[in-house]
């Protein structure tokens, strides 16, 4: 086994232990896809049988990554036979072969984050509620985080706990919305994404044929990127590995940074206790970042008290020391950055795509933008429009989803006028009520069209549609996808209806289906990656693109600089990277400072920032900031207090470097003697609130100006005014250990201080 022979001792320890247990502890640029792809084949070469392997991953790159490998490594195609994918691809392959039992077709949508999102809008009004209170992108946050928690609607509306939150927070029909949703999912057949993690684990828990199947099917699985599981992956590999616990998870709980998707780091903290005899194998080992860059991210994670501990080191060279940079504002800093660019480019020779801007927000791209485009610098934002999400592409795939399953409503009032058949809204909500008053689909109500008193234009245009789908329908078990998809732009009007417009829009919508067109025509011509599955149909089609992750939509390396989000960065690398806007309640967020795991989550993305960085790297703030439409000052980042000085550069001078705001003003910063400042010391932590023990929070509507009351971070304090409508009441309140601030009270959870009686005397 040669592959063997390139592995350092640590990782072939991880890789040869193969019963029972692991958890690989694998530190940033450690080696990990090598440790899960060496491993796999290993199982092979030891006489494991493909088919019984199991491994999952967080994108289909890198499945379809660590496949190519294997076959290098083995020198056949066997790889091809492993279930390597997503959580979600794989999940939704199995639901189809069991969906029935749940009532589903084998032939479900699967709708995408903007279906679900429209699903509720559609649902919010037919229950009369304001959307602007009851906001579709909120009510779904609410309803995935449920789900993915393996809380079903049933579940969630007889929970005190979730129906005391939403009336507090003066939403209390978000229950009935999600029973709605629920109901309307499965009439449509559709499952969204949540649900592909929800139904899976209901599957194996109501029908143990089906778990035993897959429990002796799946003797060996694999997890990558285990830190950024949530509560339902957690638990139906529980379940899928209980009999044989050969369990091998690969992750590093100092990179885990999304919980805001309902990801749990407990997962990867508590795995040596859910299972005995729990072998642990950690790669420190770093083969990406200097010496200086290691010590620094090292120092940094150091802070946080929930974790793994581990110490990265590297045989690297030592590499420059980490340039901190002090602006006056963010049009400074974007000059900077291009600057610093050129500057790189010109005296080193680096090309554009070997730096990498990275920000705590989207909003921040925009300086940058201007500053690039002024030197003629190539860039690339990792935030714009997918291509799967564009109006023509959604239009058109639209058609697909009607032909596989014309139960998706969604998808069925999205095309049955477009292009335009003169069938009015009046005449689709008047279809819409008949289901509903019925019980049926709105297909259904469209296929028996002739029984119900409608326009007879309109009824005629509803029967030359139904027909053109069913006999679109014939070629389904006929035709791969792309013939099918072929005749669908034909018969539906889509593609000539885009060829005639001849703007420069329309151009671009035009060959963009084309490009769909000719992405389809690779599906059906690409070699079998899944082994058992030769299916080039189009249901299999339009399963693989809906579970595309961002980062499998991205085309070959172009030279250009990578303007992006540092969540989006993540399992990225760069020879030079640009952290930027490290100041207070922009990183660490504002929103993400409240509790002490927020806190140390929003440090581990500071880390995982910091890693990126293969040779240089520089980190900026600015004493001023637009923020919200106003020009605010700004604190340095706390983070900036806990980097290590020996490390540590400033390049500026003194007299052209902003000075540390009010947040350091009583400390003077010693000047060095190569005429820079060093870092200021960590300020002691500000005085922390007990609460009380009968803490309690009291209904906001109870409370008045004058009032002392407590909130379980900030302490006791006076309410001076009440502002807003009684739904979004805004108090202004004195605290004594923080000083006045604004909190909306219908999310505050104040407890009032029983004194008041006394106060008010």
């Amino acid at each position: 086994m040669h592959f063997l022979d390139e592995l350092n001792e640590r990782q072939r320890e991880a890789v040869e232990y193969i019963h029972g247990p692991l958890m690989v502890v694998a530190g940033a640029g450690s080696g990990k896809t090598k440790v899960l792809t060496a491993r796999i084949a290993y199982l092979m070469e030891r006489g494991v049988d493909p088919f019984h392997i199991l491994a999952l991953t967080f994108t289909n790159k890198a499945a379809n990554e660590m496949k190519a490998r294997i076959e290098r490594m083995l020198g056949s195609t066997e790889a091809r036979n492993l279930y390597i994918g997503t959580f979600h691809s794989v999940f939704a392959r199995l639901l189809r072969a069991d969906a029935h039992r749940l009532g589903y077709p084998p032939n479900f949508t699967i709708y995408d984050t903007e279906d679900s999102k429209n699903v509720l809008k559609k649902i919010i009004s037919e229950l009369q509620l304001d959307d602007k209170h009851y906001r579709p992108g909120m009510v779904h946050h609410r309803i995935s985080n449920a789900k993915n928690s393996l809380i079903g609607w049933e579940e969630y509306q007889q929970f005190p706990e979730f129906m005391q939150q939403d009336a507090q927070a003066g939403r209390p029909m978000i229950g009935k919305i999600f029973e709605w949703y629920a109901k309307r999912c499965f009439q449509n057949g559709a499952m969204d994404f949540d649900d592909l993690l929800y139904q899976m684990y209901v599957l194996l828990t109501r029908f143990p044929d089906v778990l035993h199947k897959y429990q002796h099917k799946f003797q060996y699985i694999l997890i990558d990127e285990y830190q950024d599981t949530n509560p339902a992956q957690y638990a139906i590999i529980k379940l899928l590995g209980a009999v044989h616990e050969n369990i091998c998870v690969v992750g590093d709980d100092a990179q885990s940074i999304y919980s805001f998707r309902g990801a749990t780091i407990q997962n990867i903290l508590q795995f040596e206790k859910d299972y005995e005899d729990v072998k642990v194998v950690k790669l420190e080992q770093n083969y990406r970042s200097t010496r200086n860059i290691l010590s620094v991210a090292n120092e940094v994670i150091a802070y946080n008290k929930h974790q793994l501990p581990k110490v990265l080191w590297t045989q690297n060279d030592e590499g420059e020391k980490i340039k901190l940079i002090s602006l006056l504002s963010e049009h400074e800093e974007a000059r900077f950055v291009a600057d610093t660019i050129a500057e790189q480019k010109y005296r080193n020779h680096y090309a554009n795509k070997d730096f990498a801007v990275l920000y705590r927000t989207n909003a921040q791209s925009r300086s940058f933008e201007e500053h690039l485009r002024r030197l003629n610098i190539p860039y690339k934002i990792y935030a714009g429009i997918s291509f799967y999400q564009r109006k023509e592409i959604k239009d058109f795939l639209a058609y697909l989803r009607v032909i596989v399953n014309p139960k998706d409503e969604e998808s069925l009032l999205r095309i049955i006028n477009y292009p335009s058949r003169g069938i009015g809204d009046q005449t689709l909500q008047k279809c819409q009520l008949l289901a509903r008053e019925q019980g049926i689909s709105v297909w259904e109500v469209f296929e028996n069209i002739r029984k119900y008193p409608l326009r007879s234009a309109a009824i005629n245009q509803i029967e030359d549609f139904v027909v053109m789908i069913k006999n679109l329908q014939l070629l389904l078990d006929k035709e791969n996808a792309y013939t099918v998809a072929m005749e669908a732009g034909k018969a539906s009007g889509v593609v000539k209806e885009l060829y005639n417009d001849k703007s420069v829009e329309g151009i671009a919508r035009y060959e963009n289906v084309q490009e769909l067109l000719n992405a389809i025509k690779e599906f059906t011509e690409m070699p079998d990656s899944e082994g058992e599955l030769t299916d080039k149909s189009l249901g299999s089609y339009l399963q693989q693109i809906t579970l595309l992750t961002d980062a499998d939509e991205e085309k070959e390396e172009s030279d250009t600089v990578k303007l992006m989000t540092i969540h989006a960065a993540k399992g990225l690398e760069f020879p030079c990277v640009f952290v930027v806007g490290l100041e207070e309640g922009l990183f660490p967020s504002a929103m993400s400072i409240n509790t002490r795991e927020e806190l140390e989550e929003e440090r581990r993305l500071f880390y995982v920032a910091i890693t990126r960085a293969k040779e240089k790297l520089w980190l900026t703030y600015t004493a001023n900031r637009y923020r919200y439409g106003n020009f605010v000052q700004n604190d340095p980042s706390r983070f900036i207090s806990e980097l290590p000085p020996a490390y540590i550069e400033t390049p500026y001078r003194r007299n052209d470097a902003v000075p540390y705001s009010k947040h350091y003003a009583q400390e003077k910063m010693p000047v060095t003697s190569a005429g820079s400042f060093s870092l200021p010391k960590r300020q002691p932590a500000p005085a922390v609130h007990t609460p009380s023990p009968d803490f309690k929070p009291d209904d906001f509507r109870l409370m008045k100006p004058g009032m002392k009351v407590e909130h379980q971070k900030f302490g006791y304090g006076y309410i001076l005014s009440i502002d807003g409508n009684a739904a979004n009441p805004i108090a202004t309140i004195r605290f004594e250990l923080s000083g006045e601030k604004k909190i909306m009270l219908n999310y505050a959870r104040l407890r009032i201080v029983q004194d008041n009686a006394a106060d008010s005397q």
